[in-house]
């Protein structure tokens, strides 16, 4: 069975994303609305830019996207797998990085979670 990550998920904490048809570069567009935030602007939903790896032989490829937050100051990058489980659902497994901007360089420690 094949993973597409094309289509709307759900995390385990109710964040919802979206993504486009890829391209035949692999490349994709979509939108991420998180349910969870240490701001306490109103939350909005966000673009995201990624591409996955074409060449997979297991039909569960990897891919990476960037979220650029309309309702704060920072920037997700995200990396994972597509999988298929013995159920035939498809899940994303990632890890992500998030930077927010700070004041000064004094405060970069801080600034990457």
């Amino acid at each position: 069975q094949q993973c597409v990550l094309t289509g709307s998920w759900v995390n385990d904490l109710g964040s919802n994303m979206t993504i486009g048809t890829l391209n035949g570069k692999g490349d994709f567009t979509g939108t991420y609305h998180t349910a969870v935030t240490a701001t306490n602007n109103k939350i909005l939903k966000s673009p995201l830019q990624g591409t996955q790896h074409r060449e997979n032989q297991k039909s569960q490829p990897t891919f990476g996207f960037t979220v650029n937050w309309r309702f704060s100051d920072s920037v997700t990058v995200f990396t994972g797998q597509c999988f298929v489980d013995e159920t035939g659902k498809e899940i994303l497994k990632t890890m992500w990085l998030l930077r927010s901007s700070v004041d000064n360089i004094r405060d970069d420690w801080k600034a990457t979670r």
